[in-house]
Order: C-alpha cells, then sequence, then structure tokens
C-alpha cells in the first residue's frame, strides 16, 4: 500500500510540474502573443490586478486569511517580501516585452542561464561550493553566453535580466520562510498598488486599460489564471519530488518556449546561436547529471545503513 501511494504521490507531482512547465513554456507565452497590441506595462498593470484577486480569493476559500494577515505584518520577512516582490515584478515586465516584440529565443536562453545563476548566488550568498565536475559545466555553459554576446556585439540583456532577476528572486523566497501560496499573495498585493495607480492614471488619460475588444479584455482578465496556476502547480510539484527531479523537468519550459519561437513565430536561430546553446545544454547536463549521480549515491548510502 506504501509502495502504491508513492508511485500515485510521484505521479501526481509529475503531472504537475508538467502543467507548471508546459505551462510556463507554452501556454504563457502564446497568451502574451493574443495581447502583442496592449503595451507590456498595460499587461502587467491586468495581471498583477487579477493575480491578486484570484489568490485572495483561493487564499480565503482554504480558510487561511489569518495566515495571510500574519504574513502582511511589519517585520523583516515583509521588507524581504517587498524586494522580492520588486524582482518578479521587473521579471514579468521584461518576459511581457520580449514575448510581444519577437524575443521568444532570448527568453528561452534567459531560462536555460537560470540554474547557472543559482549556481553562482548559492556560492556567494549560501556558502556552497562546486565540485570539479560542476566546475567545468558552469564554464561550459558560461562559454556559450559569452559567444553569443561576441557574435551579437552586445550583452544579451533579455537572457541576463530574466535569469538574473529570477535567481535573485529565488535566493529571496529562499531565505523567507513563508508558505508559497500566501508569499506570492504578499508579492501580488505589495505589486497592486503601483500597478493600480498606473492604470487609473492611464485610464484618466483616455487610453483603454482593457484593451479595445471584449476580446482582449477577457484575455487580460485570464492573466490572473495563467499567472498563479502554474505557480500553483509547480508548488505542489515540488512537495511531491524530489528537487533533482524537479530541476530537471524544469528545462521543459525554455525548451517549448524556444521551439515556439523558432518554429511557429520564425524567430532567428543561427549556426552560432547553436553553437552557444549546445554548449548551455552541454553544461546544464553535466551539472544535473553530477547532481543526480551524488544523490544516488546519498540514498544508496542511506540505504546500506538501514
Amino acid at each position: 500500500m506504501d509502495a502504491d501511494r508513492a508511485r500515485r504521490r510521484g505521479l501526481a507531482g509529475v503531472l504537475y510540474a508538467l502543467g507548471a512547465f508546459g505551462s510556463w513554456g507554452v501556454v504563457v507565452p502564446l497568451h502574451f502573443k493574443l495581447l502583442a497590441a496592449v503595451p507590456a506595462p498595460v499587461i502587467l498593470g491586468q495581471r498583477v490586478l487579477w493575480a491578486s484577486l484570484m489568490t485572495v480569493g483561493l487564499i480565503a476559500g482554504l480558510g487561511r486569511l489569518g495566515d495571510l494577515r500574519d504574513a502582511l505584518a511589519p517585520n523583516r520577512r515583509l521588507a524581504l517580501l517587498c524586494v522580492s516582490a520588486f524582482l518578479i515584478g521587473a521579471n514579468w515586465l521584461v518576459f511581457i516585452w520580449a514575448v510581444n516584440t519577437g524575443h521568444l529565443v532570448q527568453t528561452s536562453l534567459g531560462y536555460f542561464i537560470n540554474p547557472l545563476v543559482n549556481v553562482a548566488l548559492g556560492i556567494l550568498f549560501l556558502g556552497e561550493r562546486l565540485r570539479p565536475l560542476q566546475i567545468a559545466a558552469c564554464a561550459l555553459a558560461a562559454g556559450g553566453v559569452l559567444l553569443l554576446t561576441v557574435a551579437a556585439g552586445v550583452l544579451p540583456w533579455v537572457s541576463l535580466t530574466l535569469a538574473f532577476s529570477f535567481g535573485l528572486y529565488g535566493l529571496i523566497r529562499k531565505t523567507v520562510t513563508v508558505d508559497p501560496l500566501v508569499g506570492f499573495c504578499v508579492e501580488s498585493l505589495l505589486l497592486l498598488a503601483p500597478a493600480l495607480a498606473y492604470l487609473a492614471v492611464l485610464g484618466a488619460s483616455g487610453d483603454p486599460i482593457f484593451g479595445a475588444s471584449a476580446g482582449i479584455a477577457f484575455l487580460l482578465m485570464l492573466t490572473g489564471l495563467t499567472t498563479a496556476a502554474p505557480l500553483i502547480w509547480f508548488a505542489a510539484a515540488a512537495q511531491r519530488l524530489n528537487l533533482s527531479t524537479v530541476g530537471l523537468l524544469q528545462y521543459i519550459a525554455p525548451s517549448c518556449t524556444l521551439l515556439l519561437g523558432t518554429l511557429i513565430y520564425g524567430e532567428p536561430f543561427t549556426p552560432t546561436d547553436a553553437l552557444a546553446f549546445a554548449a548551455i545544454w552541454t553544461g546544464l547536463a553535466l551539472y544535473s547529471g553530477e547532481a543526480l549521480g551524488l544523490a544516488w549515491r546519498r540514498s544508496e548510502a542511506d540505504a546500506e545503513i538501514r
């Protein structure tokens, strides 16, 4: 019975992860593509508004408003959540702009780089250490980014902004003791005041803040769902799966976005891009393989002890 329960739990975790990463890799970019006529700051404001309403409603439905009130109490935790809210807001804005201006390949690169940024932040701020193979993997991936920079003549700022903003966001959320859903709701509420102020000023000037049609208004309202649902599914997957498994599955999202940009929307993907991405993918594969090998050896050692 325990084995069956564990298998069902693992299968549910994989399905939740596929839902989250599939949404981030395909559904969310397609959603924003349909809103290409709407300025990115307006989409961001609407995204914050509807995500706030959805998460507050969900927390109320779960009977956890007390947890939300506790998380909003003025203290160091709330100050850190203010920083994480700013970081995720900046990440969202750049992502929306990049998707709607034909930079899907750049966004996928950003989320391929992100795990390596996490490694660097872990070394700098958490005192983590790398083994030789992991150092080689990081160097190989960094070489891929350098190749893209040299070939383009400019820094791939979209990719780096997405990678570093989300990496720093993850670092802060790792150090803040708050439930994932409650923490995300607090971040949304912290962004809500400036979002509403921006939309109010825009509306007062006569600009449409809900788009030019009922269809666009409906798509803007759906941003709350496409924002909150993948995050909830991700949290559910993380509770049911090993972190190494989640780490490998996370590459589904940027892989899907890359295919979407090149095959569906015809974004350029040059031989230099292919070489650089190959270096980054190889580095990620080496790093992930090393992490999985270490986890397997530890589990074997624990089994022998028992």
